[in-house]
């Protein structure tokens, strides 16, 4: 071509590709050029701005001087990207061969790909802006009237697609301007979305359902239709933005606020659960209390067994938090007795997670703190092989962060690798940010212990910053805690005594008091180690007196092996008897851990 030309396309490209080609064509088919011995050459002098200034210009031009099949390119703009021959023939009316001849041209022009032969033919646009284009060039009573031709013939034709795909529907019914219609199918396709725990996708279709939704009159049955629509919302949100994330917060909120406005109607009693989780994720446990009485209250005065279960659920997962693990246990147990497969499977929708799974995960926990390692490993297991049977993905996530915690207590750390990197890849793949975080944490926990220090303090880090992101802080002493534990490692003693200090004011704060002995009893051991022996005997008498307060066995027994041997180390060696006394009966449970190890060695060394 001749240089003036190149370099007007050069200059108006920029060198994107797909500019490049369709500004070339578009100068070739107005007849500038002239074809001579093997290249171009101008017929007449180039004229300023001769070449489009953009590509949709460019794009635009090209559709114009394919004015006779332009129709036919609109029709097939409507239904997307790609469009088969058997709709486009339903919708457009026009005759076989007119039909044929029309796609043929547009194929010729290179705008759209033909696979097959009609009336098996598949067509796509070349590129997501010619389709673009296309579809722009309709004026909008006759997009309107297009996409309501396009629903119409797909429900008379293709009626299956209704129930597998729901969103087709909705986005022509949207674009119809049918609004009742588009909701109906907003609706379903977000549900069916869930079901495949597909949240991002279904929390994009709720929105997308609500839009539409304030285009109707404020009334009764706008609200109801609201409300389903934000308690599903929030649920779907627990998992895309994280529990304590703003916009879960709001739906939430307002699901409550029209829940309350309709007189309170039994089949969203969950709704209260939703907040309570959000509050105490948040770190605000007095708040997510207050939600799970309430709940509990309302699921007894309406003797409603499917919401009892999500209230004495809800209920364990917050006294959990708070450290009152006898009140934990019983309320978890009590979820798991009144739980029933036949007739509360539903609730998975309403709770976003699995109600069953993941009593099962948090009274692991309580089970563990308690001093029952074995039981606890058996429900952590348990909850993660039925979360991956039902195939639901936040339940999975779920199961997976509560079992890599026990893993991590109890030192398992290649156990603990695989169960962090599973985390991490369900998250990744679903973009779960807050489930992601934790697994990074704990990723960098591994890293930690296996002696590559700097790089699992970095994930640590890392991985603390994203889940406050999204709003979370409960776990939070506890993250700084193995924080503290790996600048321990690292002999950065001062920074790690900060980081509990800073630890301690959260519990005081919030009273998210279920690791607080462990923190007081990590202190104590950092401050032995600069040689602080009364400070340390005093926090681990704190410690001591937490756990038993707590009935945490395990952290008793922890706080009581680390003040008997600081005991024994100054020759108090009957003090360091006693200390352990309440230990002797626990050997005879079958446990197998390092803690149990631990107070086993220090006994052997007092000669028991």
């Amino acid at each position: 071509m001749p240089d003036d030309v190149v370099a007007q396309i050069v200059d108006r490209t920029d060198g994107v590709p797909l500019f490049v080609e369709e500004l070339t064509k578009s100068v070739l088919e107005r007849g500038l050029l002239r074809e001579q011995e093997g290249h171009y050459v101008l017929e007449h002098p180039l004229p300023p701005l001769a070449i489009p200034t953009s590509l949709h210009a460019s794009l635009m031009a090209r559709l114009d001087r394919l004015t006779p099949v332009r129709h036919v390119a609109q029709i097939g703009a409507a239904f997307g990207r790609w469009f088969r021959y058997t709709l486009l023939r339903a919708v457009s009316g026009l005759p076989e061969d007119q039909l044929q001849a029309d796609l043929g041209r547009l194929v010729a022009s290179e705008l759209v790909f033909q696979s097959g032969t009609p009336p098996d033919a598949v067509y796509t646009f070349k590129h997501a802006l010619v389709q673009e284009v296309a579809y722009g060039s309709l004026l909008r009573t006759a997009r309107e009237q297009l996409h309501g031709r396009i629903a119409e013939v797909l429900e008379a034709h293709f009626p299956e697609m209704m129930e597998n795909q729901p969103e087709v529907f909705a986005r022509h019914y949207t674009e119809a301007g049918l609004v009742e219609k588009s909701i109906f199918f907003w609706n379903k396709a977000a549900r069916r979305s869930a079901a495949r725990s597909a949240m991002a996708e279904a929390a994009t279709q709720f929105r997308k359902g609500l839009d539409q939704l304030a285009l109707l009159p404020n009334d009764f049955a706008r609200q109801r239709q609201e409300l389903e629509f934000y308690s599903a919302l929030g649920a779907v949100l627990q998992a895309v933005e994280g529990f304590a994330a703003p916009q879960t917060g709001y739906a939430y909120a307002r699901a409550r606020e029209l829940w309350e406005q309709l007189g309170s109607p039994s089949e969203f009693l969950h709704i209260p659960r939703g907040q309570s989780i959000y509050y105490a994720i948040r770190g605000q446990f007095d708040l997510a209390l207050r939600m799970d009485e309430d709940l509990l209250r309302l699921s007894r005065q309406r003797n409603d067994p499917a919401r009892l279960v999500l209230a004495h659920y809800s209920c364990g997962r917050t006294l959990m938090f708070t450290g009152r693990l006898s009140s934990s246990q019983s309320h978890l147990e009590e979820a798991l007795a009144l739980y029933d497969t036949a007739s509360h499977s539903s609730l998975v929708d309403q709770a976003g997670v699995d109600p069953y799974v993941n009593s099962h995960a948090v009274l692991g926990s309580v089970h563990f703190c308690c001093g029952y390692p074995d039981r606890a490993l058996a429900r952590a297991n348990a909850a993660i092989a039925e979360a991956r049977r039902l195939g639901h993905q936040p339940s999975l996530a779920v199961t997976l962060a509560f079992g890599a915690r026990l893993l991590l207590f109890l030192g398992d750390n290649a156990a603990l690798a695989e169960r962090a990197g599973q985390l991490v890849a369900v998250s990744t793949e679903q973009s779960f940010a807050y489930w992601r975080a934790l697994g990074t944490i704990y990723g960098g926990w591994v890293k930690v212990k296996s002696g590559d220090v700097a790089e699992g303090m970095f994930l640590i880090r890392s991985g603390s910053t994203a889940y406050g992101a999204t709003g979370a802080a409960a776990w939070g002493p506890f993250h700084l805690g193995l924080l503290a534990g790996a600048c321990g490692i690292a002999g950065q003693v001062g920074e790690a005594l900060n980081l509990l200090d800073e630890a301690s004011q959260i519990v005081e704060r919030t009273e998210e008091r279920w690791f607080a002995a462990e923190l007081k009893r990590h202190k104590g051991q950092l401050l032995l180690r600069q040689g602080h022996v009364e400070a340390a005997e005093e926090l681990y008498r704190k410690a001591l007196s937490i756990a038993v307060e707590q009935e945490a066995k395990l952290w008793e027994l922890r706080a009581a092996v680390s003040l008997a041997r600081l005991h024994r180390d100054q020759g108090r060696r009957a003090e360091a008897l006693d200390l352990l006394a309440p230990v002797y009966g626990w050997f005879t449970e079958g446990f197998d851990t390092p803690d149990l190890k631990d107070a086993k060695a220090l006994l052997t060394a007092l000669d028991v």
